[in-house]
This record gives C-alpha cells, structure tokens and sequence, in this order.
C-alpha cells in the first residue's frame, strides 16, 4: 500500500468524522428547541456512511491490500418522536396548554461525540506515523 493510499484512506475518515461531529454539535444545539407542533419539532441528523473500495484493485484480484475510503452517502433525519410537554404559560403552546421538544437523547449524542472524536484524533496519529516513517525512509537515501 503506497503512502499516498493511506493519505487518502485517513484523509476521507477524518472528513466523515467531522461530518458525524457536526451533526452531533447541531442536535445538541437544538436538543431544548421548543416548537408548537409535532411537525415542526427539530429532528435529530445522522450521518450515513459507506465504505468504497478501489475497483483497480479489486479487479486484480492479487493479494495486494484493496484501497478504500470513507464516504458520505447521506445526512438522514431521525425518526424519534418529539417529547410532549404541558406548559401553559410557553408562549408557544397549542390550544392545550402543550409544546413539543426534540426528541434528542443528549446522553447518547455525547457519547457518539466523544466516539467521534476519538476516532478523529487516531486518524491523526495514523497520519503523523506515516509522516515519520516517510522522513525515515528519506533519512536512509543520505546514507547516514
């Protein structure tokens, strides 16, 4: 696998998790955001991944490593219902006295922030290896 390979590979990772990492920080954002209906409630976003191989190499059919990357295929809204909530006084209640919130589990966005986050900072560390590595290789060529 050529350096320019693993680039590329943790390259498009880290962009997939800065994806993952802004829909993690709108939903959060928006988790106390009141509305009047249920249709109009804030709808948590979800990234939808897909691993693409290299179709040179999956071809070839020899025992090289196949190439991927990581890509966006798709920001889908969740199907969580909004949180019914009786308060007569919100200036956005119904003609029942009821608002509706998102239906953002908080809990669970920051723990995927946190997953997120991680994987962000190896695909960092993977990029920092191969760059030690490549400066090694050239620190051979001087014949040191």
């Amino acid at each position: 696998m050529a350096f320019t390979d693993i680039y590329s590979i943790a390259g498009s990772a880290m962009n997939a998790q800065t994806i993952r990492l802004n829909t993690v920080a709108s939903n959060l954002a928006n988790a106390d955001a009141v509305s009047a209906s249920p249709q109009d409630a804030y709808k948590a976003l979800k990234p939808v991944f897909a691993t693409v191989y290299s179709n040179a190499q999956l071809s070839a059919g020899d025992n090289a490593f196949p190439s991927a990357e990581v890509r966006i295929v798709d920001v889908v809204q969740s199907s969580q219902e909004a949180e019914r909530r009786f308060e007569p006084n919100n200036p956005l209640a119904n003609d029942e006295g009821y608002v509706y919130y998102p239906g953002v589990d908080v809990v669970a966005e920051m723990a995927d922030m946190m997953s997120a986050t991680r994987s962000f900072e190896t695909n960092v560390e993977v990029l920092s290896n191969v760059k030690s590595m490549q400066q090694g290789l050239l620190r051979l060529g001087q014949g040191s």
